[in-house]
């Protein structure tokens, strides 16, 4: 049974075009944008890698507030237990399994037809780093894993890139700006602050649940300090790792207005992450699951498909033209054009890997 196509039947009419003075006239009114501000906006490239709860709630700010050009990085697809929080999708979205990086473009272009989305059905690599993030003047942290923060972190500060770190658990939202342009005005880096990732178990939402509001605390925060970078007025970034838990009003501020000079990242400019060096199959954030991601091909879904329909122990098998799910007993395994996979139902790598390998190929 294959998925609902990506494409509509019929073209709607055109309609007429609502004016750049009208839709934005009260940001214009804020004596930090203004009409030059607002031009800048509109010429502005944003990079959101992530478009689950924070980065749904920030590529909605960024086209809203008419951020010229804003490219989506997501490697997943919507899920009924994402609509409690994600802004940018409804229940069709999850009952059609949409990648969320389509689908965040699909609902973006029905209130701002003016921005110009680059969705990429894609897991951030460091093969892919470079072609997806350097046309963007800035980059925002969506991501629910410390390996692809630190990844953006090696690139960034190869590259003078600025980003912005945020993320939510439970009622707890915290952003920091990175801003690694070699001057004087540089910040400390994601590795001076924390020089390794968390070792051992970590909170995710699966084991903490999460607020919807400190997702969009989280996000509002980004945005706006992406907002001040994108109208020329970087001296008025913060230059703290700002944390703040929305249910015990509890605050704090860690100074990172200067890099840490033994970084090895800023300081001794080794990137790790960006060779990639040891990167793992990553468990994802609030699911039972495993992405494989180690057989990049492209993948043709017709044919897959014959292939599998002929396996007695396959059943709910669906495809369109940008994925391919079926249900093999408590597993559900979703194949991307890519030749990337999501296996749910379990956290045993050994296990995700011999369905990956059985029914798709090694």
């Amino acid at each position: 049974m294959p998925l609902p196509t990506t494409t509509p039947d019929l073209e709607a009419p055109p309609r007429p075009r609502i004016a750049a003075e009208d839709r934005y006239s009260r940001q214009i009114l804020f004596p930090g944008i203004g009409s030059e501000g607002q031009q800048r906006l509109a010429s502005a490239h944003v990079a959101v890698v992530g478009c689950g709860a924070t980065g749904a709630a920030a590529a909605s700010l960024l086209a809203r507030a008419g951020v010229g050009t804003l490219t989506l990085i997501d490697r997943d697809f919507v899920e009924p237990s994402n609509l409690q929080r994600q802004v940018l999708f409804d229940e069709s979205d999850a009952l059609d399994a949409l990648p969320k990086a389509e689908a965040a473009r699909r609902k973006i272009a029905l209130f701002n037809s003016d921005i110009v989305v680059h969705p990429h059905i894609a897991d951030l690599v460091p093969a892919n780093i470079a072609s997806l993030l350097s046309p963007a003047h800035i980059v925002l942290d969506a991501t629910d894993n410390f390996e692809t923060r630190y990844l953006i972190n090696d690139f960034a500060v190869q590259q003078g890139k600025p980003w912005i770190y945020a993320a939510a658990i439970g009622a707890y939202a915290a952003t920091m700006n990175i801003l690694p342009a070699l001057d004087s005005s540089r910040t400390a880096c994601l590795a001076c602050i924390f020089p390794k990732p968390p070792s051992g178990p970590v909170e995710t939402c699966d084991t903490s649940g999460i607020l919807s509001t400190a997702v969009n605390l989280a996000a509002s925060l980004q945005v706006t300090e992406t907002l001040k970078f994108l109208t020329g007025q970087s001296k008025a970034m913060r230059r703290t790792l700002l944390s703040f838990d929305l249910w015990s009003s509890e605050r704090s501020d860690i100074n990172t207005s200067r890099p840490n000079p033994g970084c090895t990242v800023c300081g001794q400019r080794i990137f790790t992450h960006l060779s990639g060096e040891g990167r793992p199959h990553i468990t994802l954030c609030g699911r039972n699951s495993v992405q494989i991601h180690e057989h990049h091909r492209p993948v043709d879904f017709a044919t897959m498909r014959s292939r599998l329909a002929s396996h007695s122990e396959i059943e709910d098998l669906r495809f369109n033209d940008l994925l391919l799910r079926f249900r093999r007993g408590p597993h559900t395994l979703t194949l991307f054009a890519d030749g990337r996979a999501i296996v749910q139902g379990t956290t045993d790598i050994t296990l995700a890997r011999s369905l990956y390998a059985r029914f798709i190929g090694s």
